[in-house]
């Protein structure tokens, strides 16, 4: 404490007490928003919050030497000497005054009414000096009071004082020790925390603990060094605080816990929100100084020279010195963002974020003291550590604020980072998402944690009261039989496994549980039972789970049997065994309702690079010889291993084949558990893809994105690896569009060599080899992506170029002798229409088309040289009937040429669907339809937003 950094935290004020107190102040309290003071007069004084006199009172004839303000009450508990009391009765007594009350008397006195006048000494309780003095208030209107005397004993008043409905008792401290001499009680302290109702007591010579819950209170020694002085406490965390010359220490009901070193003589100590009050006298120069201690940051948050103190209080959220001379120093303590502003000034920003925290401000406040701390490491460069601090704002702090610092400072990876933290608390946008795979890193870390929920049963007070006496007392064998007699089976257990370390026996007990209950004891209890008996607990957990030794009854008798998943928290230090429970629990049940959580753990112990899991610590070893963390304890004994054909393994040759094997049986566990028949797999995806990520796995990791047709990211996996041969295999499996496989991974492909810097010109040959059998590219992108790699030479693609060019040639001519013909055919129907429009018909035929007779007058003849008797035509005279139907097919086709192309939706479908999308538009415009229009409307095809600019 010597080397603690000192701040003003706090601020004074100096007041004086009124002058209306003449006599000198004996004692004082505080409480329900005032002061309250005991002179030597007798009389009390209560001071508002200026320490103006709100009123006082004769409470005692002569002098008020102890005095107490109860908080749930307004009633105030003063002990004085009252020298008109008759001879025969102490001087000493007892007053409990209702302040809310004023005597019914004739004159004007302001005095609250006193309740009750209690003696303190009586035949049963000599007098002696009254040395300290605490009052806790019970149950109203229930007060314990204890009166710490010089002759080391402690008188306690219990009861209702006002309607003296009371008993009295006394404690002893040193009882046991005869012939030793008895010490002066310099301190007192309550301690009450749930049922457990105690009390601390403080001599010279030593510190004792009463337990005053039981019919008969029984004490204890905690330590056997006291305090001469009175400088004793109790912080909020109900520790008895004790002041010595040499340090201050610390107790809690087990015995001395942490103590602060600092030297001088403590004549008061105190307690203020968590901060620990001390004023200490320097015995060399005679000088006060009052000095506030903030532990946990360890600084002193406050220091001041002053002069003889007499008393120290604590009220309106101040801490208030009352002097020798009368006079009041008021110590507030300063607002947060003051005490900031000194720190950010000295650079102290870790002291900053220790104070936020400790102080449990808000998280935005947190944030800021967060933000400006990575500021200034950024500042200084030290980009590291900043990062660690914005991390720590997510959430908070606009996320764009960070990121730009670290773009301009290029810092990819912190920046990865810090996305990657975005990503895990969800609150990462597309845009974030994008610059994440844009740096182009892994993931390094996953965070899985399982919470289970403990029942607890419900003890009979008389019951749990008995077994934790037959326990404090060391009575353990009562205690085990007064739990078990009361089934309360986590007592039980609890003195087997903590007191007494019976572990098989304890084993033997939950075999003769129920199922039920041995479940519960096996979730409070396991993780002791795994550490000492792994192989027996497993057993018991296969037992409950699955009912071993009795026939299986289906798939609803396993639902009602508790789940391994219920004991996972039981395997913190013990992964390997936790590896053997869930194996020995598959390959028996297989059809559990956990089946994916039990994967999902399954899958995480076998892909681990070191046998671990998340949350779950390496450590500790078993006595069965485990693999794992028992492993790990047997390689520190050797360094090499001899297997039985002879040969010497290395620790890490063993440790890389017991890898090895888990990573076969995780593959395993990723294809058993996704069959080929469901469309989910019994596992968490994510998770396993995760999971192989961060172990390198890569066996797993193409399986998945294979199974889940993510084609693209199984091809970049080998493109990672740099792995062509695995690449064009992987292309030629996954890459044909007829099995249902993606053709555009060809040109993926293609792209990557074509990038990829380095001679690859077997690989281009054997790629090219497909995307010109399935025509997947033009030429002219093939030679636009190959172009970039300026390892590769024209003679790559040179035998490509020319068959393509041989055969693009081949289709030229063939289109062209089309076009001729087309050509010719059109001429002639020109010529034939031409022909028809100027010349006359003569018609020659003498037989009726239709009934084969000879042709007589009335006749019909059509300019389709078809002629018919006008009987044979019927009612249809306008049209040939021998050639009307292919006429209709002809016009029917036409109709719906011209319905098709208003439907845009079609068209663009076409588009889209074909290879070539520009043979699409040609063949609309080749059927005289894609610039059909209409009267009074626009053209038949329309360009949407998409094809607006040109583009198929």
């Amino acid at each position: 404490m010597y080397q603690w950094r000192k701040f003003d935290f706090f601020e004074e004020k100096k007041i004086k007490i009124p002058e209306e107190i003449e006599a000198g102040i004996q004692c004082c309290s505080s409480g329900r928003g005032r002061i309250v003071l005991g002179s030597q007069d007798g009389t009390v004084s209560l001071l508002d919050r200026t320490l103006q006199l709100h009123r006082s009172f004769p409470a005692h004839s002569a002098s008020v030497l102890l005095l107490q303000q109860l908080k749930q009450r307004n009633f105030l508990v003063t002990v004085g000497e009252d020298e008109q009391m008759p001879p025969q009765q102490a001087a000493i007594c007892l007053k409990v005054f209702d302040l809310d009350k004023r005597q019914e008397e004739e004159s004007s006195s302001s005095s609250p009414e006193c309740l009750q006048i209690l003696r303190i000494f009586t035949n049963q309780f000599p007098e002696a000096k009254i040395t300290s003095f605490v009052v806790f208030e019970e149950a109203p209107p229930i007060i314990f009071i204890a009166l710490g005397l010089d002759n080391g004993c402690i008188y306690c008043i219990q009861g209702d004082i006002a309607r003296e409905r009371i008993k009295r008792f006394k404690l002893e401290v040193d009882s046991g020790q005869p012939g030793k001499t008895k010490s002066a009680i310099t301190g007192l302290g309550f301690r009450v925390d749930g049922q457990a109702f105690q009390l601390f007591a403080v001599t010279s010579s030593s510190v004792s603990l009463f337990n005053l819950h039981a019919q008969t209170p029984t004490g204890q020694t905690l330590d056997h060094i006291g305090s001469e002085t009175a400088s004793v406490a109790m912080s909020d965390r109900l520790e008895l605080i004790i002041g010595r010359p040499e340090a201050v220490y610390f107790y809690e009901v087990d015995g001395r816990g942490p103590c602060w070193a600092f030297e001088g003589e403590k004549k008061f100590l105190g307690w203020f929100r968590g901060y620990l009050l001390c004023v200490i006298a320097d015995q060399r120069t005679g000088k006060n100084t009052f000095n506030i201690y903030d532990l946990k940051n360890r600084l002193i948050a406050h220091s001041i020279a002053v002069q003889e103190v007499s008393h120290m209080l604590c009220e309106w959220g101040t801490i208030v010195l009352i002097m020798a001379d009368k006079s009041a120093l008021f110590i507030v303590e300063k607002d947060m963002e003051s005490k900031l502003d000194l720190l950010f000034k000295k650079n102290l920003y870790t002291v900053a974020i220790n104070l936020v925290q400790s102080q449990q401000a808000d998280a935005v406040a947190t944030a800021e003291v967060l933000r400006k701390y990575g500021d200034h490491l950024y500042s200084k460069q030290d980009y590291d550590e900043a990062m660690a601090q914005y991390i720590l704002t997510i959430g908070h702090l606009e996320p764009s604020y960070v990121i730009q610092k670290f773009l301009d400072a290029q810092r990819i990876y912190n920046l990865t980072n810090y996305l990657e933290k975005l990503h895990e608390k969800g609150l990462a946008s597309k845009d974030h998402t994008t610059l994440l795979l844009n740096c182009y890193t892994k993931l390094k870390d996953v965070d899985k944690l399982d919470l289970f929920i403990k029942s607890e049963d419900e003890h009979k007070f008389d019951v749990e009261t008995a077994i934790r006496v037959c326990r404090a007392a060391n009575y353990h064998e009562h205690a085990m039989y007064v739990a078990k007699k009361s089934g309360k089976h986590e007592w039980y257990l609890k003195i087997l496994l903590e007191d007494l370390d019976r572990y098989d026996e304890a084993l033997q007990y939950i075999n003769s549980l129920d199922p039920s209950q041995a479940g519960l004891t096996i979730e409070e209890y396991g993780k002791i039972l795994v550490e000492h008996k792994p192989k027996e607990t497993i057993q018991i957990l296969m037992r409950l789970c699955t009912e071993e030794g009795e026939p299986a009854k289906g798939g609803t008798f396993i639902t009602m049997l508790p789940s391994p998943v219920d004991f996972l928290n039981i395997f913190v230090h013990h992964p390997q065994s936790l590896m053997e429970f869930l194996e020995k629990y598959t390959n028996k049940v297989k059809d559990s309702p956990a089946q994916v959580e039990i994967n999902n753990t399954l899958m995480e112990l076998y892909l681990s690079h070191d046998l671990d899991f998340p949350s779950l610590s390496q450590t500790g070893s078993n006595e069965n010889g485990d693999l794992g963390t028992n492993r790990g304890s047997n390689a520190a004994a050797t360094t090499s291993r001899t297997e039985s054909n002879g040969n010497v393994f290395s620790d890490d040759a063993i440790e890389e084949k017991y890898r090895k094997e888990r990573r076969r049986k995780g593959l395993i566990l990723l294809k058993n558990a996704w069959p080929a028949e469901q469309e989910q797999p019994l596992y968490d995806v994510d998770l396993a893809i995760i999971l192989c990520e961060m172990n390198s796995f890569k066996e797993g990791l193409l399986y998945l994105y294979e199974k889940m047709k993510l084609y693209k990211e199984v091809i970049a996996c080998y493109m990672q690896a740099h792995d062509h041969e695995g690449l064009i295999a992987c292309c030629k499996r996954l890459g044909d569009s007829g099995k249902g496989g993606d053709a555009s991974l060809w040109a993926d492909l293609l792209k990557y060599f074509g990038e990829l810097g380095e001679d690859c010109s077997k690989e281009v040959k054997e790629v090219l080899t497909y995307i010109e059998r399935d025509d997947m590219l033009p030429p002219i992108v093939v030679l636009q992506t190959l172009s970039r790699n300026p390892c590769l030479t024209l003679s790559v693609i040179k035998d490509y170029i020319a068959r393509k060019l041989e055969k693009e040639s081949k289709l030229i001519d063939e289109d062209r002798i089309a076009i001729e013909k087309y050509q010719e055919e059109t001429s002639a129907m020109r010529k034939e229409i031409q022909d028809l429009r100027t010349n006359a018909r003569i018609f020659q035929l003498s037989k009726c088309t239709a009934c084969t007779f000879t042709l007589d007058l009335p006749a019909v003849h059509f300019m389709c040289m078809h002629s018919f008797h006008q009987r044979c035509l019927g009612d249809n005279e306008k049209e040939c009937p021998e050639c009307a139907p292919e006429y209709r097919s002809v016009l029917e086709t036409k109709r719906n040429l011209e319905q098709n192309s208003k439907n845009q939706d079609y068209f663009f479908q076409q588009v889209r669907s074909s290879k070539n999308g520009f043979s699409v538009i040609a063949e609309y415009f080749g059927k005289g339809i894609i610039s059909k229009t209409t009267k009074g409307s626009s053209e038949a095809i329309k360009p949407t937003n998409d094809y607006s600019n040109g583009s198929f």
